[in-house]
């Protein structure tokens, strides 16, 4: 098993916007807070992504970032520019908002938003990092824009299956992104990519991930790795931002969350499944996560698909 693949396969991605900034001179766009993904490729120019407690990140022609909009961050042609609400200017899919002042402009971005198709969206978004930058230079950024330009002419000359091949390409440069960013251990860093990038942490979550159904201790995550189980369970911690066992039963409501949204199987089946002895165990505990029984949960979802527009 593959926890990365795991958490592709659970987030289900799919664009809902695409839009282009285009500008010249000083200019900046705040971007508030939704707890969404937004994506964006610097066609032309530069400019800097500011966020509070980041430092600036300077963008230049043909680098790619995606950033967690769990708080504001703004785009701007320098740091001390006074940005517009870009929700003033950016109206909806495939516009072009123009900062410009009627000359060619200097600077042309495009931008992006992911939404996820999954019951366990805010825990899988907890799991990314707050941003991700893919710069020109690196191997993988001449594939995203390859997928990119593909996504953009199936969308301006959609044809048979469209709608799929769009999906596929969408979910597809998610994934070239997100794997093109190396995290050392002692990086600020925290999450599943972090986690991965760490040996004795990926081998923990590969484990974890292949036999989610298995009675996983920290002694025996701990013995698996080849380390004590206090040496162990600090550094799980400080990569992954959680404990092995919190990160264990999160992986397993979640699992949990996910089937019971398909509907498909019983709550005893999931339990046992994801590891838990007993029915009523396994209700407990998703109780006590998710705020509801998972009979309810499940029911909440069938009664929200019927509602949903077809």
């Amino acid at each position: 098993m593959d926890p990365f693949l795991d958490l592709i396969r659970l987030l289900q991605p799919r664009a809902t916007l695409w839009s282009k900034v285009e500008a010249n001179s000083r200019w900046g766009l705040l971007f508030h807070r939704h707890d969404d993904l937004l994506f964006c490729w610097i066609e032309r120019g530069r400019c800097e992504l500011l966020r509070q407690g980041f430092a600036p990140l300077s963008l230049e022609a043909g680098d790619f970032v995606l950033v967690r909009t769990s708080m504001p961050f703004s785009l701007a042609s320098d740091i001390d520019v006074e940005a517009i609400d870009s929700e003033a200017v950016i109206t909806g899919s495939g516009s072009v908002a123009s900062l410009s002042d009627g000359d060619s402009p200097s600077t042309v971005v495009r931008g992006g938003k992911f939404a996820f198709d999954s019951a366990n969206e805010q825990l899988l978004m907890d799991l990314l990092p707050q941003i991700t930058c893919v710069k020109a230079t690196e191997h993988s950024s001449e594939r995203v824009r390859n997928l990119l330009m593909m996504n953009e002419a199936e969308s301006s000359a959609s044809g048979p299956g469209s709608e799929f091949v769009i999906a596929r390409l969408m979910e597809l440069v998610l994934v070239e992104i997100l794997r093109s960013k190396k995290f050392a251990p002692d990086n600020a860093q925290t999450g599943l990519l972090a986690g991965l990038a760490d040996p004795i942490t990926a081998k923990a979550l590969t484990a974890i991930h292949s036999q989610v159904g298995l009675p996983w201790t920290t002694q025996k995550l701990a013995r698996l790795c080849g380390s004590s189980r206090s040496a162990f369970a600090a550094r799980f911690a400080k990569v992954m931002g959680i404990g092995p066992m919190e990160y264990l039963q999160q992986w397993r409501i979640a699992i949990a969350k996910d089937e019971l949204r398909r509907g498909s199987r019983s709550v005893g089946e999931i339990a046992l499944t994801v590891g838990f002895q007993s029915g009523s165990a396994f209700s407990t505990a998703f109780t006590k996560a998710v705020g509801c029984s998972p009979t309810r949960f499940a029911d909440r979802f069938q009664a929200s698909a019927m509602l949903s527009p077809k």
